[in-house]
């Protein structure tokens, strides 16, 4: 009896879960979202009309894939963070994990910060906002404790929320030049530290006569 070279019938406990991942795989191999929903399909070993059930759309499934990315960069910085006392020592590791997830996962971060999905970011999918959202409370939060503890200097919600934005845009920045190859300093471990103690120290120089007359 000849086998067919057909993928079998959906058989799948959660055919959702096993059709991003098969997605989550391609972009990680080809480093790139040009995949048709067939071709996942046929990575899921289910048939090729199996996606349209839980994604109509192809860019519902790149969106679920975005939204995957989020979760899994949490997941690294809360683990790079989890026992790290200070707050300046967290969110030093916070960006070290931050920046390795982007650089080993370059086109799914280009696909989570990027336009394929949406002109602006409220206009993105739901699932996505929420996510990258809980990812970035991670980071927020490091920085909250940090100002009660009085490491770092924020008197209201606006000044909090300059200090996140400038930690973001520090990581993200630097995890983009290091995407693109535009970076003049090469990465190593110890780079998005470095970036990080640049950050929480300034780069202005004062001297120790000028900041005592400012605190008078």
């Amino acid at each position: 009896m000849p086998v067919s070279s057909k993928p079998a019938a959906y058989h799948h406990g959660d055919l959702k879960r096993v059709l991003v991942e098969a997605a989550c795989a391609i972009v990680a191999e080809e480093q790139n979202w040009d995949f048709s929903l067939r071709e996942v399909a046929r990575r899921a070993g289910v048939s090729h009309n199996a996606p349209y059930r839980h994604f109509p759309e192809k860019l519902d499934l790149l969106a679920a894939v975005a939204a995957e990315g989020f979760i899994a960069l949490g997941v690294a910085m809360t683990k790079a963070a989890d026992g790290v006392e200070s707050p300046e020592e967290a969110l030093v590791e916070l960006g070290n994990a931050y920046v390795k997830f982007g650089i080993i996962n370059g086109a799914r971060y280009r696909l989570m910060f990027g336009t394929v999905l949406a002109s602006s970011k409220t206009k993105a999918p739901a699932l996505v906002l929420e996510a990258a959202s809980r990812s970035q409370a991670i980071l927020a939060n490091v920085i909250a404790a940090g100002v009660k503890k009085g490491q770092f200097a924020a008197s209201d919600d606006d000044e909090m929320a300059i200090l996140v934005l400038s930690a973001c845009s520090t990581v993200h920045g630097l995890t983009m030049l290091l995407i693109d190859g535009l970076s003049d300093v090469e990465y190593t471990p110890s780079l998005s530290a470095k970036v990080g103690q640049t950050l929480l120290s300034g780069i202005v120089q004062r001297s120790r006569s000028t900041i005592t007359q400012q605190a008078v």
